[in-house]
């Protein structure tokens, strides 16, 4: 589906225009073409790679979607793939992917799976005509900004869960369900990780060495994006550290209570294993058994039995078993 069609000139918009018109403009050196797809179809992808000579291999992989966060370079144009993660209300993470074709005199973006859109990266570029002068390279600058950016809400709302997940770690809580919500946890810093680790790899080809052309004057833009993905990996990293001394903690926890409940079963085991012996000794029956025939054997029993158990009580009492 067709978004906007625009083609600007000198950084200031000079009209929105139909598909029929692109190569009218496209041709023109002091203008460039913004197009805006969502969801396109395999004819939609077809029709604009005919208007801007976009390469066979890019509009394959922007065609069959899925594609890990990249920027390759074909000729003198650029295909970058980026991921969108919006958080949903259900506290979900829907992804999606944005495919971007850069050219000296055009820029198209194929947007899928991602309910929000990119109309605040318009506006912005359109409150800076001195900036957009710089063309399509400046554009495709503010939408990388734009996706970044975007991802630190997200992240703090994971950080957010994670905190509440290790308040419940000494409440008394499930232990099993202090594991699901760590797990739960971890699996979204692992999305995250998934969508900004690969573009800060690459994303340091746009301002370091060989600049790719339509980047050229950019390099602190760019580079400045570069320092957002390398803050937002640092963190992610920190926090899947502090998931993994959480899940170590719930576990060692218990270990900790099974190790509390052998005890306590071992104590009472004791307790009942002296008057046990004790009772079963006498209950032989034997003849010439010391005490048998002796008023007062009866009562001694019991009381040796007692006595032992209550100093084993209290031993065991001190030593924190019982």
């Amino acid at each position: 589906m067709l978004v906007n069609c625009v083609v600007y000139q000198e950084g200031r918009k000079l009209a929105d225009i139909q598909k029929q018109q692109i190569s009218e403009y496209v041709s023109r050196p002091d203008c460039f073409v913004w197009v805006a797809l969502k969801d396109p179809t395999e004819g939609e992808l077809e029709e604009m790679q005919g208007e801007f000579g976009l390469h066979e291999l890019a509009v394959e992989d922007a065609h069959h979607g899925h594609q890990r966060p990249k920027i390759e370079e074909y000729g003198d144009s650029l295909f970058v793939v980026m991921n969108t993660i919006e958080l949903l209300p259900t506290d979900e993470l829907n992804i999606g992917e944005i495919n971007v074709f850069v050219g000296r005199n055009y820029i198209l973006t194929v947007r899928q799976h991602t309910e929000r859109g990119f109309q605040d990266v318009r506006a912005r570029c359109e409150r800076e005509p001195e900036l957009l002068a710089h063309g399509s390279g400046y554009v495709l600058y503010v939408l990388m900004d734009a996706v970044v950016d975007r991802y630190f809400p997200v992240l703090d709302a994971v950080e957010s869960q994670l905190e509440i997940a290790e308040e419940q770690l000494f409440t008394g809580a499930s232990p099993r369900a202090n594991i699901e919500s760590l797990y739960y946890v971890k699996q979204k810093l692992a999305t995250l990780k998934h969508a900004a680790a690969p573009l800060l790899e690459t994303s340091g080809k746009l301002f370091g060495g060989r600049v790719p052309q339509v980047c050229v004057g950019l390099g602190e833009y760019f580079r400045d994006v570069y320092d957002h993905l390398n803050r937002l990996n640092q963190s992610i990293d920190s926090l899947r550290d502090t998931v993994n001394t959480a899940i170590q903690v719930t576990l060692a926890m218990i270990t900790i209570g099974e190790s509390e409940v052998t005890k306590k079963l071992a104590a009472w085991g004791a307790l009942l294993a002296v008057p046990t012996f004790i009772a079963s000794l006498y209950g032989m029956n034997f003849k010439n058994m010391p005490e048998l025939n002796w008023d007062f054997g009866y009562p001694m029993a019991l009381a040796i039995m007692a006595g032992l158990n209550i100093y084993l009580w209290l031993r065991f009492r001190k030593a924190g078993w019982l």
